[in-house]
């Protein structure tokens, strides 16, 4: 590594020549001694081992010396023993002929080298330019995180996409411990766990059962554990031993959920299904996050006037919960309570881990077909084409009119107001309802309306579906998550595919299930490292705020999904691929699905507006989804309830 002429640095590889016995001074005791040390203790027919005394003689003191990152690294390595092991060799005459060369050129100046080395290469013929061509190929190749510090190198190493860290690790132990820093990989999890990133658009679940620290087998008066400042146990800690929780690294949780997200895009999943009810399941919701019980829950409900609760990771039923006198249309849980809705009039409020009912309401002068509940409101659609809102806090409940037939979904929304309203309160001065609390509604006459429940008044009108609206979700977005669409909607549309694939249990032939795949191939190396290629944040200290949008998403008996923007009641995305209407939609900040009247469930794109996979398996309209982050449940007239998982290990 040669410095510029203009330079004032010279790299030291030898001392000025002081020598009068033909003795040449070692180099010091801080490297390996130079070629050109030993090659003129040889010329004047010496060992290469001088005596100490004489090298200590002409010693020059350590503080002076200065080596360039190549001959320091050559010093380091012993690079210099095959050259003096090769001049030991030659004839007395001939080592000291080489060695006047070598020590002529060492103790030049470096515009001398350089003159020297343009005659040089003037006699050389194509033999020997084809060594240096051989040779110089190596040597000007420099590890740079040998010579960077640590900081740095993690710097230059956050520019890196996950692909291209995986295949540094594999260079050397030294750049394999950088690139597998946890710094790193938790910037990469931060950009694309649980929510879309902002450069590439693609997003990893966030798996929340394998989040939660597993305390079971410490002792309650036991303290709890201690973690070091740069590991935060509140994100992303997996299933832990016995005896004490870890953190693990976030390269290993980033490969888990990659592997789950692969294998949605793919249409890699396995296929349970459930079986108690005798008629077709009209409702159903699942939870794997609750604290007690330890397993994820499942509940349904059926036209055969039954609500079933499961273990999920089994496949059991665990209670039935029985007192509707006609079909279960709705349902919704939490860790206290169960509400259902039947066409018997009623909804009815339940214990569900004992089964016991511990209230029912009536006012609806129909069936409920739908419900939805906070913590201080229940609001519920009938078919008497009104909605009903029940106040937690007061008991009291009234009626709100405007759609013209059955209301077939409710959604209550906290709108963003100000901060300092309060709750408004009645004549009694009892609470009622907090200000900017509002409600979806979704009516077989076509419409969605959005309720202001504070002043019990209609304020906008969603009208876009030509059939009954069925089903309706409300989600919160990113703003700048839709960027690149464009460019991935034009390749997808040249390269139009799909992969077929079954999947279930072959012996039995009502649980085969396919899955369609549709463009299987577009998730080609281009789109593995745009998953990937993020600049960290964090590192790069250019935190941008994402910005928060909400979005509503209907399904109709249309056949198609529409997206709205809420503030201007437009549709802003219609959805074709089913051939009948669709009774459900489901959807989280990665992917959207519905279940239609046709059998099938498809999954999609919602940014770009695309079906990636069509789930077909059901004998019955599919009337009822769950999403998760692993999993769809669907539930059909056909009364079966199937779980699809696409879990990394493709396991429930």
């Amino acid at each position: 590594m040669a410095t510029s002429t203009t330079g004032s640095y010279e790299c030291d590889t030898l001392p000025a020549p002081r020598l009068a016995s033909g003795l040449t001074p070692d180099l010091g005791r801080n490297r390996s001694p130079s070629p050109f040390t030993n090659f003129e203790s040889s010329s004047a027919g010496s060992s290469p081992l001088s005596t100490t005394s004489d090298v200590e003689m002409y010693a020059t003191p350590a503080a002076q010396r200065k080596l360039c990152v190549r001959h320091q690294r050559m010093a380091d390595e012993g690079t210099n023993l095959k050259l003096q092991q090769a001049l030991d060799a030659l004839p007395v005459q001939e080592r000291e002929a080489v060695n006047a060369i070598w020590s002529g050129f060492s103790s030049s100046s470096h515009p001398r080298r350089e003159l020297i080395l343009q005659g040089i290469l003037t006699m050389c013929c194509f033999s020997q330019l084809s060594l240096l061509t051989e040779q110089l190929g190596q040597l000007i190749r420099i590890d740079p995180f040998t010579v960077l510090p640590r900081e740095v190198s993690l710097r230059v190493l956050a520019c890196l996409d996950a692909t291209s860290l995986c295949r540094a690790a594999q260079v050397s132990k030294q750049w394999k411990t950088l690139a597998d820093d946890d710094v790193l990989w938790r910037g990469i999890c931060e950009q694309h766990i649980g929510q879309k990133c902002l450069k590439c658009g693609w997003g990893l679940p966030i798996l929340e059962r394998k989040r939660a620290v597993r305390m079971n087998s410490v002792s309650p008066s036991s303290s709890p554990p201690s973690f070091p400042p740069h590991h935060t146990p509140d994100f992303f800690v997996s299933e832990i031993p016995d005896i004490l929780p870890f953190t693990r690294p976030w390269k290993d949780v980033y490969s888990e959920r990659l592997s789950v997200e692969r294998n949605w895009r793919r249409g890699r999943c396995s296929v349970r299904t459930l079986r108690g009810h005798t008629d077709g399941v009209m409702c159903l919701q699942f939870d794997e996050t609750l604290q007690h019980p330890a397993y994820p829950i499942l509940i349904t409900g059926s036209y055969d006037r039954t609500v079933r609760v499961w273990n999920i990771e089994t496949g059991l039923e665990v209670r039935c919960l029985r007192g509707h006198t006609r079909a279960v249309r709705a349902l919704q849980f939490d860790e206290a309570k169960l509400i259902t809705g039947s066409m018997d009039r009623t909804i009815r409020v339940w214990n569900w881990r004992n089964g016991e009912c511990i209230r029912t309401l009536e006012g609806h002068t129909e069936g409920v077909v739908c419900l939805n509940f906070d913590s201080n409101v229940l609001a519920s659609g009938s078919v008497d084409t009104t909605v009903k809102v029940w106040n937690f806090r007061t008991g009291e409940a009234f009626t709100l009119r405007g759609h013209h037939d059955w209301v077939n979904s409710v959604r209550l929304w906290e709108s963003e107001g100000p901060a300092d309203v309060e709750m408004a309160c009645g004549s009694s001065g009892e609470p009622r309802i907090c200000q900017g609390t509002l409600l979806f509604s979704a009516s077989d006459d076509g419409t969605i309306r959005l309720w202001d429940l504070a002043r019990r008044t209609c304020v906008r009108q969603f009208m876009g579906h030509v059939g009954q609206v069925q089903s309706l979700k409300l989600l919160e977005v990113d703003e700048r998550c839709d960027e690149g669409v464009s460019r991935q909607e034009q390749r997808i549309a040249d390269n139009n595919m799909a992969h077929v694939a079954q999947v279930g249990n072959a012996t039995n032939p009502f649980e085969v299930c396919t899955v369609i795949t549709h463009d299987a191939d577009s998730e080609s190396m281009e789109d593995i490292q745009s998953l990937d290629r993020v600049t960290r944040e964090v590192l790069a200290g250019s935190s941008r705020k994402r910005a928060k949008r909400p979005v509503l998403i209907s399904g109709s008996l249309d056949n198609t999904i529409k997206v709205w923007d809420i503030d201007t009641a437009k549709a802003t995305q219609t959805l074709f691929g089913h051939i009948e209407g669709v009774w459900a939609v489901a959807s989280d900040k990665l992917r959207l699905i519905s279940g239609s009247h046709d059998r099938t469930i498809k999954v999609w794109n919602r940014e770009e507006g695309r079906c990636t996979a069509t789930l077909v398996g059901h004998r019955g309209a599919v009337t009822c989804l769950g999403l998760g982050e692993d999993k769809i449940i669907s539930g059909s007239d056909d009364g079966d309830i199937r779980i699809w998982s696409f879990a990394g290990d493709n396991r429930l």
